[in-house]
């Protein structure tokens, strides 16, 4: 099943932007470790993967994430990166793609939710911007505040609905 990439905006519900203290994230490695031992790997992303990155997230979530992964390897380190299990994709997530300071997207494949991949995630991309310079990360577009609240510390911006997604094009077949 395709997840539609931010549809909540498109449905208009409320939504908000979060905030996150990069100075105070939890340690990632023991996440990172739990998983290697069950076969995942997550790992920053090399240029030579590009293609095959953006490909699935496009067929796994949509266009929009896909645009915004394509986006994460033009940065230098690329900011993006990826779970795999036998290596195959079951989970990406990038930042500095909307605007600068921004976490996001984030998707794991269906099957493989409910593992810790996301959390793990998470964690690699924000130590990776706490590592490039960055005291805070922020979080855009966010209907369901409860995971990043819970994994990171995230708290709402007030004020902060629509946020940078207000007045988004409309594609050519109209959704």
């Amino acid at each position: 099943m395709k997840y539609e990439a931010k549809q909540y905006i498109s449905q208009k519900k409320l939504v908000t932007d979060l905030l996150i203290k990069l100075y105070d994230i939890p340690n990632s490695e023991p996440y990172l470790t739990k998983l290697r031992n069950e076969g995942i790997i997550v790992r920053r992303t090399m240029s030579y993967e590009k293609h095959h990155v953006v490909q699935w997230v496009q067929d796994n979530f949509d266009k929009i994430w896909a645009s915004e992964c394509d986006i994460a390897f033009s940065s230098r380190p690329i900011s993006c990166f990826i779970a795999t299990e036998n290596g195959r994709i079951v989970g990406f997530a990038c930042f500095d793609c909307t605007c600068r300071n921004f976490f996001g997207p984030l998707g794991v494949i269906e099957y493989a939710r409910g593992r810790g991949i996301g959390r793990a995630l998470l964690l690699a991309c924000l130590y990776a911007m706490a590592v490039s310079g960055y005291a805070y990360a922020i979080i855009g577009g966010v209907d369901s505040t409860d995971f990043y609240e819970k994994t990171a510390g995230a708290i709402p911006i007030p004020g902060s609905s629509p946020g940078i997604y207000r007045d988004r094009l409309v594609s050519p077949n109209g959704k």
